[in-house]
């Protein structure tokens, strides 16, 4: 059998304690080290992971020649310094979406991971769920045709938050999956959005993205809202599949909808069976952090690797742009997933 991936999980707060609770229960992990600066976090999970040491300075981690990887659960601005600090220090690394705050240095840690061979996979959990997985095979099969365009709605009202905007906070998930399912290269985007709660800080945001292939995507997000609502919608050119996280039985669903080009030349629209496929109901962070340690066994990333973790944040950061020019159209070169 191969050995555990010794494991250094660096976050122990909210994202972080969902990490943590996979990486101690996985057979393919040892959990090796626990850090946070927050001592009542360490103190609370000491005699869940008695394996583990707990330490407030991430460069003891760093500093173990045993310790294999780090998964990275911070606050956004700290990703790219932690993530570097462990790639330079020969750690393959799990780091919490989005990426990094700018481009600029999602490119920096591409050059890091090129020049050092290891592994960095980016937290894009959506990446990794049974049923966007399942979007992406009706669409390889051609069951759904080509595909025309796609928008997202995550909305919900929840937690108002100081220092990152709903673009951030929300719109990291569904832009990930929008670079996922459309073959296309984003060429534009623009967005608006308004700060209603906090000066400054978006709580509700439109979003558009332009491909190369004339296909679009649209994005509607916002924690102001009534409605809790994690839905992705893909119309092809011959049926309709939405992807539903709030539904617990039916996360998938199929609708032969479509329009029909009649003899007489005439638009018509058709109507047909509504499918709903089985999902596995297996976690998808679960899915994430074991697709990390394989990632680590084998020394490739099969989804959400730093060239898709870096797309996402040239289209965030250029939408961010729009919205800081009250909606301009801002162009994208090189942006893919």
């Amino acid at each position: 059998m191969t050995a555990p991936v010794r494991v250094g999980m660096v976050g122990l707060g909210g994202w972080g304690k969902n990490l943590l609770r996979n990486l101690g229960s996985l057979p393919e992990a040892e959990l090796a080290w626990c850090c946070d600066a927050d001592q009542g976090r360490r103190d609370a999970y000491r005699s869940a992971y008695p394996g583990a040491r707990f330490t407030a300075d991430v460069q003891q981690l760093l500093d173990d020649p045993e310790l294999e990887a780090v998964v990275v659960a911070t606050p956004v601005p700290t990703h790219y310094e932690l993530a570097r600090r462990s790639l330079e220090a020969g750690k393959h690394v799990l780091v919490e979406k989005p990426m990094t705050w700018r481009a600029e240095e999602a490119r920096e840690l591409r050059e890091v991971v090129s020049t050092t061979g290891l592994v960095l996979m980016v937290g894009h959990l959506l990446r990794f769920h049974p049923g966007v997985e399942k979007l992406r095979e009706l669409i390889d099969t051609g069951e759904l045709g080509t595909v025309r365009y796609v928008y997202g709605n995550r909305q919900n009202l929840g937690v108002i938050r100081p220092d990152e905007n709903a673009l951030w906070s929300l719109g990291v998930h569904d832009i990930s999956v929008v670079l996922h399912l459309v073959d296309g290269r984003p060429v534009e985007v623009w967005s608006r959005g308004e700060a209603y709660v906090r000066p400054t800080v978006e709580d509700v945001v439109f979003g558009y993205i332009k491909f190369d292939t004339g296909q679009i995507a649209h994005l509607h997000l916002s924690w102001l809202d009534p409605h809790k609502m994690r839905k992705m919608t893909v119309v092809g050119s011959r049926k309709m599949a939405v992807f539903d996280d709030m539904e617990a039985d039916r996360k998938v669903t199929v609708y032969d909808k479509g329009d029909v080009v009649i003899p007489s030349g005439a638009i018509s629209t058709h109507t047909g069976d509504i499918t709903i496929p089985a999902i596995s109901r297996e976690e998808p962070l679960r899915l994430e952090v074991r697709a990390f340690l394989e990632a680590v066994r084998s020394g490739k990333v099969t989804r959400a690797g730093v060239d898709e973790g870096l797309a996402v944040v040239e289209v965030l950061e250029a939408m961010q742009r729009s919205i800081d020019a009250g909606g301009d159209t801002v162009p994208l070169e090189g942006a893919r997933a």
